[in-house]
């Protein structure tokens, strides 16, 4: 089995088409070799040979684990993929002159930015750097990149914090009485480096390795452990990124972005990743090395104007148009090539351009659409492709708010725009502040630059506001990634580590702001504006983004209808303005809680006579009969199916003393008679008891009134030249002749009503399937039924004997160490049980009626996942929240192409 690939000089092993063995990085580095651009030459290891090295290490290969050999006769072959690169160059890995430095690098098959390790200009030690040195003429640039392999090797490699090392750094510059990197001399970094090396050994008790190929050894088994730290864990969990991909390792010659003031180094997007404008957007450092760029530690340029940024600022158009002219030819040739927005590094050495990697770019939900409907338009893709490069995750974002036109906001800071919509929430100043203050409310993350150690922390605050960093910084790629509101670079604010930020807007001389953890702001991620406290929000204008546009695509390749789950007017409208074809699932207990009714409820339940419960359910009719009408209207001439009453009674029983005398006076009966009914109502196990179909078999009246209701509220609606298409849902089935009997309680009570009001209307009697009885006996079911509804949420319930409230346990049992579970079976359907079962009650089920028609209605209706397992069993429509709808429209689509997965 080949373990390492080469690549460079015109040539490469591999190809864009090896991504899952060479990782993203390595196998675009070897597509762009071929390519015929400018790469530095080097090999990759594969992402087996990672997985093969941490299993070796025993254990179950989660955390990060201990030390270990490397595979027999791997140094051996990296030494001969060493001399190639030699070979081309014409430098030697280990030699005092002419030294050849390289980078060691991580990549996965998908970018996990900032979540593993990089060592960067491997291969100095006290003998080298003089030969760096002579090299470029520039002992100050030699000694800089000492200093910098030797904070960040004993930080990736040995374990050290960069803190510890950097420090000594400050102090120097505080001694100097500088503030900036480059205003240390050579002299200077030749004072620091030994005792950097000086606190290694003081810190670690192990020296400092001087011999280069130690030095490389160590560098590669660091990076494949970093596949295991606590952040790429976290971040494959947060992303669904399978743990057993292992990452490859990419090592690669070292070019110079900080060899003097025609060196730089920069990243750029061939598109704007922000709103997906077709501008040439990015971001470069003179003098610098791409950590510098990417850590945010210092506030980069706009290479052109078209990429905004700091107008005072000059571009790399303006100080290297040649470099800059060249750059822009490629980027064109990539996006050509790889046909989707690209996020490319790249530096320049002495005035030559090289291109370090190409990946396919991160890009905010509204960037994602507008691309791809771009590219489609233009050619270069056809519809379905389109279609697969829109996630869930895309579509939430431009579902977020924003500020509202025209809002009353007090600007107290104003930074650069990396991750649009916006966000309130408190101040906190740590990842693990934002991780515990999260559960108590929104919490905006505020730091001066992010590290890839902050990850938990940006996954739990609504919003990230940094002190430093570009558009290109490790906030802002991460915070696009995950759909956070995001502002960086902001010179405005002044971060304290007394829990505070100072405030100074350049815009407003003399006005200044002190924030402490605690207080609210708000974040325009489209503005780059720090707001003091909460401002109004407006939704997001869903016509102008493109989204109408590739959802009518998906709705086109669609085979599944998408229904929506409503309980009120304003809930119908939501659905329907976000395109449903109907409501699905609409939940009569929620009316019940509203205002007085809550009262009537009471006193149906309670009620020891016909004459209280029929004076009961007289007072909930004409409520029952508006809403129904009500929502009737605004889906008119669509499907609404209507569950009748099916929570367990306890849920609406009085509870407190307030609550029985409430009660007993609207009855006017004493309050001990409701105090005893209330206990003799009581159940241990109310999920499993007196709920759904049992309430209509006990309590025939309560379904007799809601099926009134119902059709009353249909023939008001048809009266006024409304189309209205009910459809009566029987909850809890288990038992064919459950069914059977309630079916003709409706039907008798219809008649009724069609009789009273001298018209009739065509309706559809139905049931909800949520037992696995329900499944197994769905032929027999189907006899009584027009149609079925799986109602997942609890099906997955009685599947499993999980509690979805108490389910606590289901955190360890996804745990990949643990792995009792893939996932969430609450949020994505369990295909080998609970899958089994809707298949097994939908081809029972139609084995008695071929045209039976099939759907389900649990929040599994808007999970992506779930809705491809639901076309490929061939139900007819998913049922979900209004706001899920666009979701589950996108993936209905997605799953007619195949494509599941943008």
């Amino acid at each position: 089995m080949k373990r390492i690939y080469s690549f460079g000089g015109g040539t490469a092993e591999g190809s864009a088409a090896d991504k899952n063995l060479l990782g993203g990085k390595g196998a675009n580095l070897a597509e762009m070799s071929s390519l015929g651009l400018p790469v530095p030459p080097g090999f990759t290891l594969t992402a087996e040979l990672c997985m093969d090295y941490l299993d070796s290490l025993g254990g179950t290969g989660f955390g990060t684990p201990p030390d270990g050999p490397l595979p027999d006769g791997l140094i051996e072959e990296v030494d001969s993929a060493m001399a190639t690169v030699e070979e081309i160059l014409g430098k030697r890995f280990g030699a005092t002159e002419n030294p050849l430095l390289v980078s060691v690098r991580s990549g996965g098959r998908v970018s996990m930015p900032g979540m593993m390790d990089t060592v960067l200009n491997l291969g100095l030690n006290d003998e080298t750097v003089a030969g760096l040195a002579a090299l470029s003429g520039d002992e100050r640039f030699a000694w800089d990149s000492y200093r910098r392999f030797v904070t960040m090797y004993s930080d990736v490699v040995l374990g050290l914090h960069r803190a510890r090392l950097e420090a000594l750094v400050n102090d120097l510059k505080r001694t100097k009485g500088i503030t900036a990197d480059v205003d240390i001399t050579a002299d200077d970094w030749k004072t620091v480096v030994p005792k950097m090396k000086e606190r290694v050994r003081d810190s670690l008790g192990c020296e400092f390795p001087e011999t280069p190929a130690d030095q490389l050894r160590e560098a590669i088994k660091a990076v494949f452990r970093s596949w295991n730290t606590a952040r790429a864990r976290f971040y494959r969990k947060e992303h669904g990124i399978d743990d057993r991909w292992g990452t490859a390792v990419n090592v690669q010659a070292m070019v110079f972005g900080n060899m003097g003031d025609d060196s730089a180094t920069g990243v750029a997007f061939t598109r704007d990743p922000k709103d997906g404008k077709d501008v040439f957007f990015g971001e470069f450092l003179v003098n610098a090395q791409g950590e510098d760029v990417v850590a945010g530690l210092r506030t980069p340029q706009p290479i052109n104007r078209d990429a905004g940024g700091d107008a005072s600022l000059p571009t790399l158009q303006e100080v290297m148009p040649e470099a800059y002219d060249q750059l822009d030819a490629m980027q064109k040739t990539l996006e050509s090539h790889y046909r989707d927005m690209q996020d490319i590094e790249f530096t320049i050495e002495k005035g030559s351009l090289f291109i370090l990697q190409t990946r396919r770019g991160k890009r905010t939900g509204a960037a994602a659409v507008r691309i791809a409907v771009d590219m489609a338009d233009a050619g270069i893709i056809d519809r379905a492709e389109a279609l697969g490069r829109v996630n869930e995750e895309h579509l939430n974002q431009l579902l977020h708010p924003s500020v509202a036109p025209g809002a009353d906001k007090t600007i107290i800071a104003k930074g650069l725009p990396a991750s649009p919509g916006a966000a309130t929430g408190r101040v906190v100043f740590t990842a693990e502040k934002a991780v515990e203050w999260a559960e108590r409310g929104p919490v905006i993350l505020v730091r001066e630059e992010t590290s890839p150690e902050d990850i938990e922390g940006m996954a739990a605050a609504v919003g990230i506001l940094t002190q430093r960093g570009g558009q290109t910084s490790h906030a802002a790629v991460v915070a696009r990634g995950m759909g956070r509101c995001c502002v960086v670079g902001c010179s405005d604010i002044a971060v304290h580590r007394d829990g505070s930020f100072l405030a100074r807007p350049r815009e407003q001389a003399g006005k200044e702001w002190t924030i402490r953890q605690g207080d609210i702001v708000t974040l325009d991620g489209s503005t780059g504006e720090v707001m003091l406290g909460e401002v109004d929000m407006s939704e997001a204008d869903l016509a102008s983004s493109g989204l109408e546009t590739i959802l009518g695509w998906a709705d086109a390749a669609a085979r599944l209808g998408v229904r929506a789950n409503a309980d009120t007017p304003g809930d119908a409208k939501t659905a329907r303005d976000f395109g449903a074809t109907g409501i699905g699932l609409c939940r009569t207990e929620h009316m019940f809680f509203e205002g007085d009714r809550i009262t009537a409820v009471r006193e149906m339940i309670l009620a020891e006579t016909p004459e209280e419960t029929i004076r009961a359910l007289d007072k909930l009719y004409p409520m029952q009969r508006d809403d129904f009408v009500g929502i009737f209207e605004a889906m008119d001439g669509l499907p609404v199916t209507i569950r009748l009453l099916d929570p367990p009674l306890h849920e609406f029983l009085p509870h407190d003393d307030s609550e029985i005398q409430s009660v007993a006076a609207a009855m006017h009966v004493p309050v001990s008679r409701i105090r005893e009914q209330v206990e003799n109502l009581r159940e241990f196990n109310p999920m499993m008891g007196h709920r759904g179909c049992r309430l209509g078999i006990t309590h025939p009246q309560l379904y007799r009134m809601q099926t009134r209701a119902i059709l009353d509220a249909a023939l008001d609606v048809k009266a006024h030249g409304g189309t209205v298409e009910p459809e009566i849902m029987i909850p809890l089935v288990g038992v064919a002749r459950e069914l059977e009997l309630l079916r003709g309680v409706v039907l008798d009570e219809a008649s009724t009503v069609f009789e009273r009001r001298g018209e009739s209307i065509e309706f559809r009697v139905g049931t909800m399937i949520e037992l696995p009885r329900a499944c197994l006996t769905a032929d027999r079911i189907a006899a009584h039924a027009d149609f079925f509804s799986f109602g997942t949420n609890d099906l997955t319930q009685t599947t499993f004997g999980y509690s979805r409230d108490d389910a606590r346990f289901l955190q360890t049992y996804e745990d990949p160490a643990v792995g009792v579970l893939p996932g969430d079976p609450f949020v994505s359907i369990d295909v080998d049980g609970v899958g089994t079962l809707v298949m097994t009650g939908t081809r029972l089920g139609r084995s008695v009626k071929p045209n039976l028609k099939v759907g389900i209605c649990g929040e599994h209706g808007g999970d992506p996942r779930s809705i491809a397992f639901v076309h490929g069993v061939g139900l007819d429509y998913v049922s979900c929240s209004p706001f899920r709808v666009p979701i589950a429209r996108l993936a209905a689509g997605q799953a007619a192409l195949g494509d599941v997965s943008a």
